[in-house]
């Protein structure tokens, strides 16, 4: 009995060894959901690799900075990268110091800087101005990135930015349904589903696991136009650490606050006071022309709350719409509301016999009170 106690004890103890082991041993993986990279080489003049050079990554928005050395290969890496424009730095004992800036980082990129320094004095320094590349050197997945500025200047009927997905290669709108995906934004992407596509705020999943009747969206957040900040679409050959998705990725991203204020206000609204009437609205000018009352505002601002450390971004978006439509039937004419029996179109009095049908004299609705009385007061009209 001793035995198989002390036995117990000893498994025990070694698997949480091994365990700890593990867990100490293990190397972080950062995945590029919502990121992007920054990685290089720093050569000298004739192409030798100068290991040891200090590379400085420093957001242009925030001022956050952050340092690494070059290793002997003479190549670093910066991931994850939050989306924005940084100035990079690289230093070496006996090297003039060389600096790249406006480098754009966009969602899922992993962009190129590499640095050749010249021999001088490090108090020195080299400015370089480069362009950034056309050509994706670091991936293979296909894909497009609309930012801030497109998804601002581009018409959007509803202020819904799913749509501008569809400017995308192989991306259209879906088939027209009873959820009403065309209407809300949904797309297909090179033939597939739109329930298939994979939708990302900020690497977190955005989709929506229920059928949703009421908004036919695939969705769940849908933040203002004002509050984004830039998204991707990407279509086929993109990272499993996405994962999920049989379709696309659409991966979305939200301001943030900066070292400067920065905000918008807006106001859209439809008004029928300056739309002009339907056909059925102009037909004998009889019908009043339905009322519509819509107003989309909102607001959004961001800033610092302490400088260079801590910053701030919020904004709220709201609808408010009123809207009636003009509907045409049959009416009854006087005849009709008379409960008692009156005079048909020609003038005698009517056959009918006894109470016929009731009507609502308010509202125009009909409330036969039997089929045989109907069928006497129709035939007493047009006899």
């Amino acid at each position: 009995m001793k035995r198989k106690t002390v036995s117990s004890w000893i498994l025990r103890i070694s698997l949480a060894i091994a365990a700890s082991i593990m867990l100490l041993s293990s190397s972080p993986v950062h995945a590029q959901v919502d990121t992007g990279s920054i990685l290089g080489t720093v050569t000298d003049a004739s192409g030798a690799v100068i290991g040891g050079a200090t590379v400085t990554l420093t957001n242009e928005g925030t001022s956050a900075s952050l340092s690494t050395t070059v290793g002997s290969d003479g190549g670093y890496k910066f991931t994850p990268v939050r989306i924005g424009s940084y100035k990079v730095t690289a230093t070496s004992q006996g090297f003039q110091t060389t600096e790249q800036r406006n480098i754009a980082v966009n969602v899922g990129s992993s962009v190129v800087v590499n640095f050749t320094l010249k021999p001088g004095q490090v108090t020195e320094t080299v400015e370089v101005t480069t362009t950034t590349p056309v050509l994706e050197t670091q991936d293979a997945s296909v894909g497009q990135v609309v930012n801030s500025r497109n998804v601002n200047n581009l018409p959007l009927n509803g202020r819904n930015f799913t749509f501008l997905a569809q400017l995308a290669a192989g991306v259209n709108s879906p088939q027209a349904d009873t959820r009403g995906n065309a209407a809300s934004g949904a797309f297909a992407a090179n033939g597939s589903r739109p329930a298939q596509n994979n939708y990302l705020l900020d690497g977190i999943d955005n989709n929506s696991d229920t059928v949703d009747f009421l908004n036919g969206t695939n969705f769940v957040v849908l933040p203002p136009v004002d509050a984004i900040q830039e998204f991707k679409v990407q279509t086929t050959d993109f990272s499993a650490e996405f994962g999920r998705s049989g379709a696309a990725v659409l991966n979305a991203t939200i301001k943030s606050g900066t070292n400067s204020f920065h905000g918008a206000g807006w106001e859209f609204f439809r008004n029928d006071k300056l739309d002009a009437a339907d056909y059925f609205e102009r037909v004998g000018n009889t019908t009043k022309k339905g009322e519509l009352r819509l107003n989309q505002f909102g607001v959004a601002i961001g800033g610092p709350v302490i400088k260079n450390k801590v910053f701030f971004f919020g904004d709220y978006e709201g609808l408010r719409r009123r809207q009636g439509a003009p509907h045409t039937g049959p009416r009854s004419d006087h005849a009709h509301r008379n409960d008692s029996g009156s005079r048909d179109h020609a003038g005698g009095h009517n056959r009918c016999r006894g109470p016929c049908i009731r009507f609502d004299r308010d509202q125009d609705r009909v409330c036969p009170r039997s089929l045989r009385h109907l069928c006497g007061r129709y035939r007493s009209l047009h006899a």
